[in-house]
C-alpha cells in the first residue's frame, strides 16, 4: 500500500555528470532515490462498450445483495458538520487533492461498475468533518486516511497525520474554522504506512515539538518501518502501485471511482516526526493531555508496526487499520511480504475484549460504527472472514490443491457474504487465500513441470507455435471473448503480445478483455489493474514527479541506500570489478568502506574516520548534500565542487566505482515485459 502509497521509494543509480581532471572529461553516476507519486491526469480514451455478460453479472449483484439499505450511508453520514470545496494545492501549484473529482458518484451503478463497488465508492465520498462522539472528530475524504481529532484538557490530540503536509494542513485549518482555535497537544501515529504519518509537518513543525515537547506517541519499531519500508523494492512497487491505485485513470465511470480504502492518495511534501514515547508492551496504559489511553500493540498485522487503543472514559476503540469496512489484503498487490492471517485473526479476537465496554468503534479509514452489539459484530465478521480464509486454504492445501486451484473453490458462506463490509473492494477472497497458501508453502507448488519452467515470452513463442501462428491463436481469442470467457480470451492474447508486442489487433482486444474484467470486478484493486493494464496497451502514459520526500529521507538510516545500491550492479559489464572507496557523512559523523568483490558490493561501518580502507579514495560530505544528491536535486560535479564536500585520493577511482552501477529502468512495461 501506499505505504504508498505507498509513498513508495525507488532507489536506482542515475545522473550522469562530468567531472574534469588534467584536461580529461569522465562521467560519474550517483546513487538516486526518487519518490515517485503520480498526480492522475485525464489523457485516457476509454473503450465504453460494455458487453452484455458484463452487465448480466453486476445485475446478479444487485439481486443478490440488499442495495436500498442506507443503514450504511445513513452512518457515514452521521454527525456530519461540514464540507468542503475546491482543490488543495502545493505552492507550486500542482493540485494535490481535488474535492470535487468524484462528484459523478450519484444514483445507480452504471453498466462500467460493479454495482456493490459503486455502493463502496459512495460511501467513501461522504468528505468532510464529523461529530464521532463526545471529545471526538474526524476529518475524512482529505486523503486515503482519516484524521481523527480528540479533545484533550489543554489542546487537540490528533491521530494519524494523512499523507502529505499540504493535506493535513488543509484539514487542520478546516477543523479550526468550524470548531475553534486549539494547539496540538499530542500526536498518536497508529501505524508505519505513510498515509498515516506522512503529513506529519502540517500538523506540528519539528521546531514545534522541541519548543512545546509535545508527546509524540508510536508503536515500537515505528520510525525503522516507516522510513525503511519499500527502499530495497521500490522500483518494482511504485510500478506496480500505479496500476493498483489506479495513478493514471480519469476520474470517472469508466476509470477510478474509488480504491476500496478511499477515494485516492495524496500526493505532496511528506515527512515524518521521531516519537518522543513509543508503545511496547502488549497492553499499555498511559495519560495523555489528561484522558487515560489503553494502547494494544499489534505488530505484524495490517503493518509491521501498529497499535489500537480504547479510551474507557469516552467508551471510545479506535481499530487503527486492522479493522475497516472492507475485507482487506494479506497480500498487497503492489507488492509486499505476505501478512501472517492467524496473527491477524488473534488481534482481532483480542479487539472484542478490547471494546466490549465501547459504545463507538472508529478506525482510520471509512466511517465509524455505533453500539455494542453493532461493533461485536462488526469485528467479529472481520475475524471470522479472515480465520474462514485461512482455514479452507489450509483444509486444501493439505489435500494437495495449489494456491489457484484453492482460490476457485472458496466461497465465504452466506452468514458472512451478505455483510457489505466483509467484501473485497480492497483485498479480496481469491487473491488472500493465494497469499495463505504463499505463506506456508511459497511459490513453488510441488508440481516437477512447474519446478523449471519457461520464462513468460519464451512460453509465449511455444504457445502461438502451438496454437498454428499468431492468427489462429488470434481467432481462438475472438472465439473466447464472443463467448464471454474473458479469463481465456487474457490467457491467449498475453501471450499473443508477449511473443509480439507490435501485434495492435491483439492489444486492442486484450484491452477491451481488460476493460470488462474492470468494468465487472467488485474490488478497485482489481479494476484498476484491468484498466490500467488496458490503458498501457493503448496508451503512452507520461510519468510525473511532484513529490518532495525530504522531510521523509533524512531519517532514513543511510545503511538503506546502501544495501539498495549493491543490488544496482551491473555484473553483466563489470570491467575491474575490484574496486572501493569510502563515503563519509561529516555532520553526522558517519564512515563507510564500500568495495566490489565477487561481483557483489559490500559496506561496512566505521566508528571512525582512521578505520576506512587506506588504500581507497574517500568521498566526505554533509547529510543535507548526501539527500540533494541522492534525491538528484543536485548534479554530481556541483557535489564535488561544494564547500560541504572533499575528495581524498584519485576522483577517478570514485567515477569509476559509481560506474559499476546502472540505474534500474522504474517504468518498465507489465502487460509487455521489459526487454533483455
Amino acid at each position: 500500500r501506499v505505504s504508498l502509497i505507498n509513498k513508495l521509494l525507488v532507489v536506482q543509480t542515475c545522473g550522469t555528470t562530468s567531472y574534469l581532471k588534467k584536461g580529461k572529461k569522465m562521467k560519474i553516476k550517483f546513487l538516486t532515490v526518487s519518490l515517485m507519486l503520480i498526480l492522475p491526469f485525464s489523457v485516457f480514451a476509454a473503450n465504453t462498450v460494455v458487453e452484455k455478460a458484463v452487465i448480466e453479472s453486476n445485475n446478479t449483484y444487485k439481486a443478490k445483495y440488499n442495495l436500498e439499505d442506507m443503514t450504511e450511508f445513513n452512518q457515514a453520514q452521521k454527525g456530519f458538520i461540514a464540507k468542503p470545496t475546491g482543490q488543495i494545492k502545493s505552492e507550486k501549484g500542482n493540485v494535490i487533492w481535488d474535492f470535487d473529482a468524484f462528484s459523478f458518484l450519484q444514483d445507480q451503478a452504471p453498466n462500467t461498475v460493479n454495482p456493490t463497488l459503486w455502493r463502496q465508492a459512495k460511501l467513501n465520498n461522504n468528505v468532510g468533518l464529523f461529530k464521532v462522539t463526545d471529545r471526538v472528530w474526524q476529518i475524512r475524504g482529505f486523503d486515503l486516511a482519516n484524521m481523527t481529532i480528540i479533545q484533550g484538557d489543554t489542546g487537540w490530540i490528533i491521530v494519524d497525520t494523512l499523507t502529505s503536509k499540504e493535506t493535513a494542513e488543509a484539514a487542520l485549518k478546516f477543523a479550526r474554522q468550524h470548531l475553534g482555535e486549539q494547539k496540538i497537544s499530542a500526536i498518536i501515529f497508529t501505524h508505519s504506512h505513510i498515509d498515516h504519518f506522512g503529513g506529519a509537518l502540517g500538523v506540528l513543525s519539528s521546531e514545534e515539538i522541541n519548543a512545546r515537547k509535545t508527546p509524540i506517541i508510536a508503536p515500537k519499531g515505528f520510525m525503522e518501518e516507516a522510513t525503511s519500508e519499500n527502499v530495497m523494492a521500490g522500483s518494482a512497487m511504485i510500478r506496480r502501485a500505479t496500476y493498483m491505485y489506479g495513478t493514471f485513470l480519469p476520474k470517472n465511470a469508466e476509470g477510478l471511482v474509488d480504491t476500496g480504502l478511499g477515494k485516492a492518495v495524496a500526493v505532496g511534501k511528506m515527512g515524518i516526526l521521531e516519537p518522543t514515547q513509543l508503545i511496547t508492551q502488549p497492553e499499555q496504559k498511559m495519560t495523555v493531555d489528561g484522558l487515560d489511553f489503553v494502547f494494544y500493540n499489534v505488530p505484524g498485522s495490517e503493518a509491521p508496526a501498529e497499535l489500537t487503543f480504547s479510551i474507557p472514559s469516552l467508551k471510545l476503540y479506535n481499530g487503527a487499520e486492522i479493522l475497516s469496512h472492507t475485507m482487506h489484503n494479506l497480500y498487497t498487490l503492489r507488492g509486499a511480504k505476505v501478512r501472517d492471517a492467524l496473527k491477524w485473526v488473534g488481534y482481532l479476537d483480542q479487539a472484542m475484549q478490547h471494546a466490549k465496554a465501547s459504545d463507538v468503534l472508529i478506525a482510520q479509514h471509512h466511517w465509524p460504527v455505533w453500539g455494542n452489539d453493532n461493533i461485536q459484530d462488526f469485528i467479529k465478521t472481520q475475524r471470522d472472514v479472515y480465520k474462514f480464509t485461512h482455514d479452507q486454504t489450509v483444509r486444501y492445501m493439505n489435500s494437495g490443491f495449489n494456491g489457484a486451484e484453492i482460490a476457485e473453490k472458496i466461497k465465504l458462506p452466506a452468514a458472512l457474504d451478505q455483510k457489505l463490509y466483509a467484501h473485497g473492494y480492497y483485498g479480496t477472497l481469491k487473491h488472500n487465500v493465494k497469499a495463505v497458501y504463499q505463506y506456508y508453502m511459497g511459490w513453488f507448488d510441488a508440481h516437477p513441470s512447474n519446478l523449471d519452467p519457461l520464462p513468460p515470452k519464451a512460453v509465449a513463442k511455444k504457445y502461438i507455435e502451438l496454437a498454428g501462428g499468431e492468427n489462429n491463436a488470434l481467432k481462438n481469442a475472438r472465439d473466447a471473448y464472443a463467448q464471454a470467457d474473458y479469463r481465456w480470451a487474457a490467457e491467449i492474447l498475453k501471450h499473443i503480445v508477449l511473443n509480439n508486442p507490435q501485434n495492435q489487433q491483439a492489444k486492442d482486444l486484450l484491452a477491451n478483455t481488460y476493460r470488462q474484467l474492470g468494468y465487472a470486478a467488485e474490488a478497485s484493486t482489481w479494476r484498476n489493474f484491468f484498466l490500467v493494464g488496458a490503458q498501457e496497451l493503448q496508451n503512452n502514459v507520461p510519468l510525473q514527479n511532484t513529490s518532495d520526500p525530504s522531510d521523509l529521507l533524512i531519517h532514513t538510516p543511510t545503511e538503506r541506500f546502501l544495501e539498495a545500491m549493491a543490488t544496482n550492479l551491473d555484473v553483466e559489464n563489470l570491467k575491474n570489478e575490484n574496486q572501493c572507496i569510502n563515503l563519509v557523512l561529516s555532520d553526522t559523523k558517519e564512515h563507510f568502506s564500500l568495495w566490489v568483490e565477487n561481483s557483489v558490493m559490500q559496506f561496512k561501518r566505521y566508528d571512525e574516520s582512521k578505520d576506512l580502507a587506506l588504500d581507497c579514495p574517500t568521498l566526505t560530505l554533509t547529510k543535507p548534500l548526501y539527500l540533494k544528491m541522492i534525491t538528484g536535486q543536485i548534479e554530481g560535479v556541483k557535489v564535488l565542487l561544494s564547500k560541504d564536500s572533499k575528495v581524498k585520493g584519485n576522483p577517478l577511482k570514485i567515477g569509476k566505482f559509481f560506474a559499476m552501477f546502472k540505474r534500474p529502468d522504474s517504468i518498465f512495461p507489465i502487460v509487455t515485459r521489459p526487454n533483455g
